[in-house]
């Protein structure tokens, strides 16, 4: 079934994404909105000779989007074939992208369709055991992942950032200054001035110079990036997706985004896959600092892209409840002088 797609224009961006890739339109069998997403535009292929791929269509220039946005589909393309090439880790096989540094209407990705469900689909279907396995599973992936290193630098690879950075803390703090500018574009009231949210966590930021070699972080790995299915021999991973968000930084990073509002040191299961397949985490005051220093960064992310992005009401709540009331008691209690480590963990 050809589902109908939103306007002529999207379908004419869809049509020649899927000519960059080798399909004309004429061998669609079948096509469908995905969900999920809340950047691109999504769509689900299938020709008639079987073939399936995913399309991503970034939005329509000038549309509202945050500065580390600009060209992220080519940095998805980026990590995919890094992983592709240098881990045996599964995810997407590109197939074509066009993205500039700014964004526009001629900016796609399009990749193969893995197998598998969401992981938050597939862990309300299974027992404790089999979840275990599958975060263990996940451990043993992210420590190969963060096996591979980067030569030239820190930071996002995408052109609006520039070179890459010759130290963690000062690509860091670039991303910090880039969202909080971001929030002054749109008009996003912050827990606290700009100015002072600057302040404070360069004041905090002494931890990230002992990160001293850019490892590959794909940094947006929630549940519902994470694909597994049900095999014979038990549910397995069959990719990690959407890695629009990738960079080369500190690993330390990734158990944020892996364990977002919930404590990493308590999964056992992830830990003992990490550490297996070569992975090497500690969580002493200085591990514990930077990653309270990273997720306050993505709190910012997510709390300033909801005004571009047009959040409803409910969502909005939420985030408020669990993104903006956190980052507001850590950014008071390190402008008091009290560390993040004693004074904020997040809930079990």
């Amino acid at each position: 079934m050809i589902e109908p797609v939103g306007d002529e224009c999207l379908r004419a961006r869809l049509v020649a994404a899927l000519e960059d890739a080798g399909f004309g339109w004429e061998q669609v069998a079948g096509c469908r909105r995905l969900g999920g997403g809340t950047f691109s535009d999504v769509y689900g292929v299938r020709t008639a000779e079987g073939a399936r791929a995913v399309v991503k269509l970034a939005p329509a220039t000038g549309s509202p989007v945050l500065r580390y946005e600009r060209g992220i589909l080519g940095t998805e393309a980026w990590y995919l074939r890094t992983v592709r090439e240098r881990t045996s880790v599964p995810v997407p096989t590109v197939l074509a992208v066009s993205a500039g540094d700014e964004g526009g209407p001629g900016d796609h990705l399009v990749t193969s369709e893995c197998p598998g469900v969401p992981w938050e689909e597939m862990a309300r279907s299974v027992g404790a055991e089999a979840r275990a396995a599958l975060r263990e599973e996940l451990g043993g992936h992210m420590a190969r992942v963060h096996a591979v290193t980067g030569t030239e630098g820190f930071g996002y690879p995408a052109l609006p950032f520039g070179p890459l950075r010759s130290s963690w803390r000062e690509a860091f703090l670039e991303m910090v200054d880039s969202v909080l500018d971001d929030a002054g574009r749109f008009g996003v009231t912050l827990p606290r001035p700009a100015g002072e949210i600057r302040d404070v966590i360069a004041a905090e930021s002494s931890s990230l110079d002992e990160v001293t070699t850019p490892r590959l972080v794909h940094w947006d790995l929630w549940d519902g990036n994470i694909l597994a299915e049900r095999r014979p021999d038990g549910p397995r991973i069959t990719a990690l997706i959407d890695a629009e968000r990738a960079l080369w930084g500190d690993p330390v990073a990734e158990l944020v985004s892996l364990a977002l509002f919930h404590d990493i040191t308590r999964d056992e299961p992830f830990l003992r896959g990490y550490r297996a397949a070569g992975g090497s985490v500690s969580f002493d005051a200085s591990a514990r600092n930077r990653m309270a220093l990273y997720r306050a960064y993505l709190y910012l992310i997510m709390w300033v892209e909801a005004r571009p992005r047009r959040f409803g009401a409910a969502q909005l709540a939420w985030l408020e409840r669990d993104v903006f009331e956190p980052l507001g008691v850590m950014l008071d209690a390190w402008a008091r002088g009290e560390g993040p480590v004693a004074h904020w963990w997040p809930r079990g």
